[in-house]
């Protein structure tokens, strides 16, 4: 099968809203978590979480049309035009029909959904606004990124919760292996911070406990006092090739993408298993044609809820047995938030930058390890002069759908 190569990268974060001064700023162990307010009817809503700083005229050229695009819409678009520039490539339209988009998403256009709620429930039911349904779709982002770029070959989305742009990612490599494409413009992205989404998520009661003395440090993975998950937004986006025409046309290449590994948790909803992430974890490493003692870095899922970080820190010892306590590991999470449908992307980019940089991002807030959770967290501050040539990244996701991803250096 054909050979896949990174050669684009964009992100919109909590942390900046391009690649390096993302990185920059997770090494230095910075918080983008803060306090949130919503307003909802009966008055505002105070929580933490990952709010990214966004302003779409940045982005979109003047006079350009943006109000029919939800907002995870348009972080989807910023982050693929990021990309894209990155990576130097030209759409002839020979290219078009061989390139495509594989987006994915967990909530997709919760801020429009909500309004819309709100418009037939406490407002006037007859006066929804007549493009309602093109813009609450959950393809509706990866179509408006295809139409951004002119592009004719495949267009995916994929929702599978926590793992959606994971699976995003892993599938489109699949496309290029095989043969179906040439490029791909793959990843996702979540813009839900919404009075009514933190309204759910509280009420399953595994939200993190704000910090009173200091609300960005609230998301603790791998910690003895984690309260819970933070919840965050934005998108990342990556551009993915065949190695040989990237080669050709003189790309700058990040790593190759040389493994995926997909399988599902049957047997409940919201509970992992220790079985179940060794198993996509190994699913991976064989795809990549990678031993165990091959991987230089571990971006965990690492989400700081009590039963996933034990499970995830099992798995990995199941998985590289003696060698684990060895590997640096680390759940960024603590610094940005649970992006769910766009956290494998993001955590995907970032594990690339950490291999381009010869660097390993920090798990922040790591003051009161979990004696369960006793590997190499790299806790406070990253690292940096570390030789790093193959790393991976974890997804797991509410429903089951577990996705890891594999990259090393071309």
């Amino acid at each position: 099968m054909r050979r896949v190569v990174v050669t684009g990268l964009g992100v919109i974060s909590p942390l900046g809203n391009d690649p390096e001064t993302l990185f920059s700023r997770l090494m230095e162990g910075e918080s983008g978590i803060r306090e949130v307010i919503t307003e909802g009817q009966n008055g505002p809503s105070l929580n933490v979480a990952g709010a990214a700083a966004f302003n779409p005229e940045l982005y979109f050229p003047a006079g350009q049309k943006t109000d029919h695009i939800d907002r995870v819409g348009l972080f989807a678009m910023a982050a693929s035009g990021m990309a894209v520039r990155d990576s130097g490539i030209a759409f002839t339209d020979e290219l078009r029909e061989r390139s495509g988009v594989s987006f994915g998403t967990g909530m997709g256009s919760a801020a429009t959904l909500e309004e819309t709620f709100a418009q037939l429930l406490l407002r006037d039911p007859d006066r929804v606004k007549p493009l309602t349904v093109l813009k609450v779709m959950n393809n509706a982002p990866g179509a408006h990124v295809a139409i951004q770029h002119s592009l004719a070959g495949p267009d995916l989305t994929y929702s599978c919760a926590c793992s959606s742009s994971s699976v995003s990612i892993g599938e489109a490599f699949r496309q290029i292996q095989y043969g179906t494409a040439d490029v791909m413009i793959a990843g996702g992205a979540e813009a839900a911070l919404t009075f009514g989404f933190f309204k759910a998520w509280n009420a399953m009661h595994i939200l993190a406990v704000p910090d009173r003395e200091d609300p960005s440090a609230s998301c603790r993975p791998f910690s003895r006092n984690r309260t819970g998950l933070v919840l965050g937004e934005g998108a990342a986006m990556v551009v993915l090739e065949e190695r040989d025409r990237a080669i050709a046309r003189g790309a700058r290449i990040y790593a190759e993408l040389a493994g995926y590994g997909s399988n599902n948790d049957y047997r409940h909803l919201t509970k992992p298993s220790v079985e179940g992430q060794a198993r996509a974890m190994q699913l991976a490493l064989s795809d990549a044609g990678v031993a165990p003692e091959d991987v230089s870095y571990i971006n965990a899922h690492g989400t700081a809820t009590a039963l996933n970080d034990v499970t995830e820190t099992r798995a990995i010892k199941a998985v590289f047995g003696d060698g684990a306590p060895r590997i640096p590991v680390s759940s960024t999470k603590s610094m940005h938030g649970h992006l769910l449908g766009g956290a494998g992307a993001l955590e995907f980019v970032i594990s690339l930058l950490a291999m381009s940089h010869s660097a390993v991002p920090p798990t922040a807030n790591l003051n009161d390890p979990d004696p369960d959770c006793d590997l190499d967290y790299v806790p406070g501050r990253g690292r940096s002069g570390q030789d790093i040539r193959c790393v991976m990244s974890n997804s797991f996701a509410f429903g089951g759908t577990n996705a890891v991803l594999i990259a090393r250096r071309d």
